[in-house]
């Protein structure tokens, strides 16, 4: 199951974060915009974005170990996607020096990173988390979301 973050679940996100060696900086600041995937009780993935002026900023995605092989990580992303879509984005960017060959599959591509809006451009994840040579993706979006996000934003 798919929800939005609350919270509570912010230690368990950091968890999951920490075991990919993904960055911890700033993510407590987008709870509202996070997702999580439950398997019960238990939160076993985690993809937030930050929504800026100029487009969202794709962050966060992890998938507990154990849990792998689950499509956990393509229901997040595209959950996350449509929730950028529904939030007025026109583009989602995103860092990443591991998953290159994961982001494609959704349309991703990959983006020189003067590319990038300077209002995603001065996100945490920009401007100290991620090293320069992290690989910038991007995903336009077109056109408004039909999609049912009730209860996602809460």
């Amino acid at each position: 199951m798919i929800e939005a973050a609350t919270d509570r679940d912010l230690p368990y996100v950091r968890s999951l974060l920490a075991q990919h060696h993904l960055p911890l900086d700033g993510v407590d600041d987008h709870v509202r915009t996070m997702l999580v995937a439950r398997d019960g009780s238990r939160v076993v993935g985690t993809a937030a974005l930050e929504l800026y002026a100029d487009g969202a900023l794709l962050r966060s995605v992890a998938v507990d170990p154990a849990e792998q092989g689950r499509h956990l990580g393509h229901q997040l992303t595209e959950a996350a996607l449509r929730l950028a879509k529904t939030q007025g984005a026109q583009a989602v960017f995103l860092l990443t020096t591991t998953a290159e060959r994961f982001f494609p599959r959704f349309g991703f591509e990959q983006i020189a990173r003067d590319g990038v809006p300077a209002s995603v451009r001065v996100s945490v994840e920009f401007t100290s988390a991620c090293p320069q040579s992290a690989i910038v993706m991007r995903k336009r979006l077109t056109g408004s979301s039909e999609a049912d996000l009730e209860g996602l934003l809460g």
